[in-house]
């Protein structure tokens, strides 16, 4: 079911599927990327748990709006979407953004989260430097430069090579992202960070990493993983998108997680 909800200035636009009474599980994107960055769990998901799917302000169908975003407002939005669906708690899972947007809801929304997964992401991810950067880029080249920059990033050159559509569908997915809405997640990357935060996390917390990931290598969650008590962590053999890279581990790893 596709709805709308209004948060803080911004319609996120989100689709739920799955059993009505079931548990609800939480996906949140990737900057850059729309709901169908899930496309590879959805079937698996569905059968035990109430899936929510959304697209992060900025981005696909959810509105745009102007100036910096910050990962409170990106939280909050995700908040607005369970209290809309009358969802009291869930599991998160989110990746890169999506992981830090879930970092920030187990620090300030803690009585809300059952538990989280934490994929290819990081309390602090890039630096302000590399963020500024990033946010020049968009400004002289468009969104096409970003998609030059991301796209060997996200995926393994092996994986690439095999898999050239899955490629393509990417790069039009990062092409079809609205500038300023790219920007503002940029901004909201540049100025987050969860470090001293995280320790405070009580629920239970699965931290995947991606092998040969640049963009939040191992380290990042391995120091995710020592900071949170209640955590444990996988490494898969992925790059940045490492539930599409490896689709069957990852949604193997986050059912086994979640299994009562």
């Amino acid at each position: 079911m596709e709805s709308e909800v209004e948060s803080d200035g911004a319609r996120i636009s989100y689709t739920v599927t799955g059993p009505a009474g079931a548990p609800v599980l939480l996906l949140i994107n990737s900057i850059g990327t729309t709901r169908e960055l899930w496309a590879p769990q959805v079937d698996a998901f569905n059968r035990a748990y109430r899936l929510i799917r959304y697209d992060a302000r900025g981005h696909g169908a959810s509105s745009v709006p102007s100036g910096d975003y910050t990962i409170g407002q990106l939280g909050r939005d995700a908040l607005a979407i369970l209290d809309a669906e009358r969802a009291g708690t869930a599991s998160v899972c989110g990746i890169s953004l999506g992981g830090l947007t879930a970092m920030w809801m187990g620090v300030h929304a803690p009585r809300r989260v059952v538990s989280l997964i934490l994929a290819n992401t990081a309390a602090r991810i890039g630096s302000v430097q590399s963020w500024t950067d990033r946010m020049a880029l968009v400004r002289e080249h468009g969104m096409s430069g970003v998609a030059d920059l991301a796209l060997p990033r996200w995926f393994s050159s092996g994986f690439a090579e095999r898999h050239p559509a899955t490629l393509e569908r990417f790069r039009t997915m990062i092409e079809g992202c609205a500038a300023e809405g790219y920007l503002g997640c940029c901004a909201a990357l540049r100025d987050e960070d969860l470090r001293e935060s995280i320790s405070g996390i009580r629920c239970p917390v699965l931290a995947v990493a991606g092998r040969t990931d640049l963009a939040t290598p191992v380290d990042a969650l391995q120091d995710i993983h020592a900071r949170i008590a209640e955590s444990r962590m996988v490494t898969l053999d992925a790059s940045h998108l490492s539930n599409v890279e490896q689709a069957e581990a990852f949604t193997s790893a986050v059912l086994n997680f979640l299994a009562p």
